[in-house]
């Protein structure tokens, strides 16, 4: 079985660097790795022990559905393993993969740990990234056994996932109608359930998803938000994303409406410092916040 490694890449030089070294410090090689690059200049990477393509995409913006697209149909592999650009994969996350994969129809999605804030600072430290990664609180955590099916398609993650080149074709990828970011992967397994393929969680495929400063809920895309929920609710008749909504409602960004959600003014920089990922916090937490607004909305 050929397995293609798809990535796509706007900035973040170094995350990329690292995701190209643990790839090549795995005990399993993928046959090729495919990056869409969203900016006019290719990266330089690191030499790696199998082929890294760079496909360019020049400064389109962050589209990350056609993006995700583009890497897969130009990967020759019968396994597309899909890592966001901040992942490190773990020693065993390409040969987990294979191995599930010969056994598992659908999607397979691996587990994730969260690294803090200068975890990579002494190089790719896989003994280290265990000791220090989390899981986040917002995600299910790894099977008892070595899958377990999810039967809710909003726990597609598209962070760390895998799936067979065919099964990619019949679903019909990313749908490009989501621009920019958010809701394109909760759309993408919507479809998945709907023509019957499994979700499944794997023990094991893991990645380490690297430091960055991030805010949830991400008002920072606030615009490509609303627009792409629009668009989920006239392609399924129900909504989605409706944590960060209802927070962006009780920030005072949106309104909902009969015909849906309309914005009311920009992020402040009140609305950026709430949601604002912390130095001393592996990863931001859209949970916290709804928490918090919910609270203050009370009061």
């Amino acid at each position: 079985m050929s397995v293609s490694v798809c990535t796509l890449a706007f900035g973040r030089e170094k995350h990329l660097c690292n995701l190209v070294r643990g790839l090549s410090l795995g005990s399993s090689f993928p046959d090729e790795l495919v990056i869409a690059v969203l900016q006019e200049q290719a990266y330089d990477l690191p030499s790696a022990p199998f082929p890294v393509r760079q496909i360019a995409m020049g400064n389109a913006g962050l589209s990350l559905a056609e993006a995700r697209n583009r890497a897969a149909g130009e990967a020759t592999g019968d396994l597309l393993v899909f890592l966001d650009v901040d992942c490190i994969p773990g020693p065993d996350c390409v040969a987990d993969y294979v191995r599930a994969a010969q056994s598992h129809d659908g999607v397979m999605m691996g587990e994730v740990a969260y690294l803090p804030s200068g975890a990579t600072a002494n190089g790719i430290d896989f003994r280290s990234f265990e000791s220090v990664g989390v899981r986040h609180s917002e995600r299910a955590g790894p099977p008892e056994g070595p899958s377990r099916e999810c039967s809710d398609y909003r726990c597609f993650w598209s962070l760390n996932f895998a799936l067979s080149a065919r099964e990619f074709q019949i679903v019909g990828g990313f749908d490009e109608r989501f621009r920019g970011y958010g809701g394109e992967d909760t759309d993408f397994g919507r479809t998945v359930a709907s023509l019957g393929l499994p979700i499944w969680w794997l023990r094991g495929a893991k990645a380490f998803h690297q430091y960055h400063p991030h805010h949830m809920p991400p008002v920072h895309h606030l615009d490509s938000v609303l627009a792409n929920a629009h668009v989920f609710m006239e392609k399924w008749g129900e909504p989605t994303m409706q944590h960060w909504l209802r927070a962006f409602v009780l920030m005072g960004l949106l309104e909902r409406t009969p015909h849906g959600w309309r914005k009311l003014r920009d992020p402040s920089d009140a609305d950026l410092a709430l949601t604002r990922q912390q130095a001393d916090q592996p990863y931001a937490s859209s949970a916290i916040v709804l928490e918090q607004l919910e609270a203050a909305a009370l009061s």
